[in-house]
Formats: structure tokens, C-alpha cells, sequence
């Protein structure tokens, strides 16, 4: 067997050694470079972790998901933004580069192809000085005659075959 830092062929018993958390075979002239490795390892046992009990109050009001939905795009965004970007007299590729967007995106939301993310809309509403989204008022919500506790699974109609 060879040492494996020096190559040297050892003669007895390699000794092992760690560098580096490396585990070498190494020779007698090589071992002061490393530390011995024990044989026998103690083992840490694992402890259990602490489970802490956390007090909730039950006064708190839970929050509904539609609570969130305040503010919905237009119906006509395209044309707004359309009517805009031409009275400041852009071409859609200023427009593009004024928001630092993609001219195809600016091309697909004035087709009204795809509906702009949250933050294209909010850089176009900036640039043009218009505003995309009204304020919907939770009365008007088609939710909110639902029950808190319904579940998809309580409006879909599955199908088979």
C-alpha cells in the first residue's frame, strides 16, 4: 500500500489521519501533518426538540380571501392605454422602452391578448398617467353570498364518462 500524500509504499500498519475532513492512509514520516482518526467516534444522541405552546386568541377575526380582491382592471385597459400612449404621441416601442418592457407585450395588452401583470400595470398606469383599475365594493362581489366554509369541491360538477 501507498501513502497518499508522499506515495511513499508503506511497510506495517497504514495510519490514518484527517486533513481537511479528508480520511488519508498515510506513513509514519506523513502522520504529523494530519490528525489521528479514533476509531471509535462518539455518537451525539439526537435530543428531542422542545415543542412550545403557542396561545392563540380566538377573538381574532379570521380574514376572508376576497377581503384582498379590492381593485379590478377595466374592461377596456387596451384602449385606454392605446388612447394614452397616441395622446403623448409614443409609439409603442417608446412606450416599451419608457417602462423598460418588451415591445411584444406592449403590443399582445393593446390587442388585448393577454391581460398585464400587477407590475406592467402599474408602470403603464405611472407612464400614462391613467389609471386601469376601479374599486370594486364587497356588496357587489359575486362570493359573498357563499358560505365561509364552502370548498371548491362544493361548486364544481365533475364529469364522467
Amino acid at each position: 500500500m501507498q501513502c497518499e500524500i508522499c506515495g511513499a509504499e508503506i511497510r506495517g500498519k497504514p495510519i490514518c489521519i484527517t486533513i481537511d475532513n479528508s480520511e488519508l492512509q498515510v506513513c509514519q514520516k506523513c502522520a504529523p501533518y494530519g490528525k489521528p482518526v479514533d476509531k471509535r467516534t462518539p455518537v451525539s444522541r439526537k435530543v428531542s426538540p422542545v415543542v412550545r405552546t403557542v396561545t392563540r386568541t380566538e377573538n381574532r377575526p379570521k380574514k376572508d380571501f376576497f377581503d384582498i380582491l379590492k381593485d379590478e382592471l377595466l374592461d377596456n385597459y387596451d384602449q385606454i392605454i392605446r388612447d394614452a400612449r397616441e395622446a403623448k404621441g409614443w409609439s409603442q416601442e417608446d412606450l416599451a422602452e419608457n417602462i423598460k418592457e418588451k415591445v411584444s407585450l406592449i403590443k399582445k395588452i393593446e390587442r388585448n391578448e393577454i391581460v398585464p401583470e400587477d407590475s406592467v400595470r402599474k408602470k403603464l398606469e405611472h407612464a400614462l398617467n391613467v389609471k386601469l383599475t376601479e374599486r370594486v365594493e364587497g356588496s357587489e362581489q359575486e362570493v359573498s353570498h357563499m358560505k365561509k366554509d364552502m370548498t371548491l369541491g362544493d361548486i364544481v360538477k365533475i364529469k364522467r364518462k
